[in-house]
């Protein structure tokens, strides 16, 4: 790969550093500023199905279960019928049935309510889970809560032991709801170093150092396509038969299987689609 003919277009869409391993070793990087912990926005979903998928694997929940019997203490008028068919699987495709996006960013500071579990729940389930695709942050945000009310704990300190120490991660922040839950739907703060090796896991099928740490099964489960065919749970699925980690402007840890490769990038880019074409231009020559 000619690595140094996309620098200039790299450096016009504001990518701050971008690295690419092939079969597990560097192949190119670059920086144009040293590396710090940044805000990997809406990337975190995938960090949060990681979360579910150990704790499926620790028969701590179940995709199949109901929402009204996960949560049903947080339900606080009668579920119709969509709500009653809701499972824990919905929380993860961004077909959980309601009609448009909550707990987005810009909404977030303006909630008068600090319990959001009984915000988002309250909240009318218009479709049938699994039939309409709506990006929302509720879905991603109470799959986080489950998994810490069944674990006794927050999502980094969950992830730490599992996940992050494996990686060679330190403790990392993470966003908090106003009860100090971990913000399953936003607000990991990584290098593009460390968000790297969480590609890496996934292109080795949940191995770390030859040690199976997330189960092949859940990897291959959780990166196919779910109801629409773009997206996992909570993994963008792209060209070359890739899926994603995607933050807002750009911070993005794509994963190709099929070129035993990995592209990741933080940024302050405006022009995702530009840089997405950019990245895929690089990935056709891996």
């Amino acid at each position: 790969m000619n690595f140094s003919a996309f620098i200039d277009i790299l450096n016009e869409l504001r990518v701050l550093g971008i690295k690419v391993t092939k079969d597990n070793v560097l192949v190119a990087e670059w920086h144009s500023e040293p590396e710090c912990r940044r805000n990997i926005y809406s990337a975190t979903k995938s960090f949060t199905s990681c979360a579910v998928g150990f704790a499926v694997q620790e028969g701590l929940l179940s995709l199949d279960e109901r929402l009204t019997d996960a949560f049903n203490s947080d339900i606080l008028s009668e579920p119709n019928e969509n709500l009653c068919a809701a499972k824990v699987r919905d929380l993860l495709t961004m077909c959980l049935g309601q009609e448009k996006g909550s707990l987005m960013g810009n909404q977030r500071p303006l909630y008068k309510e600090d319990d959001w579990v009984k915000l988002a729940l309250s909240i009318p389930f218009i479709y049938k889970p699994g039939t309409h695709f709506v990006y929302n942050n509720v879905g991603p945000y109470l799959a986080g809560i489950l998994v810490q009310r069944r674990s006794g704990c927050d999502l980094v300190s969950y992830l730490t032991p599992r996940l992050f120490s494996h990686l060679g991660i330190k403790r990392p922040t993470w966003e908090t709801d106003p009860l100090g839950n971990s913000f399953g739907a936003g607000g990991l703060f990584l290098t593009l170093s460390e968000f790297h090796k969480f590609g890496e896991l996934y292109l080795n099928n949940g191995k770390v150092n030859g040690k199976q740490i997330l189960s092949e099964k859940w990897i291959k489960e959780s990166t196919t396509k779910s109801d629409v065919d773009y997206y996992g749970y909570l993994f963008w699925r792209g060209k070359y038969n890739s899926y994603r980690a995607d933050g807002k402007y750009s911070q993005i840890s794509m994963i190709l299987p099929e070129k035993n490769s990995v592209i990741t990038v933080v940024s302050e880019c405006r022009r995702g689609d530009e840089l997405m074409s950019v990245l895929y231009d690089m990935a056709a020559e891996l």
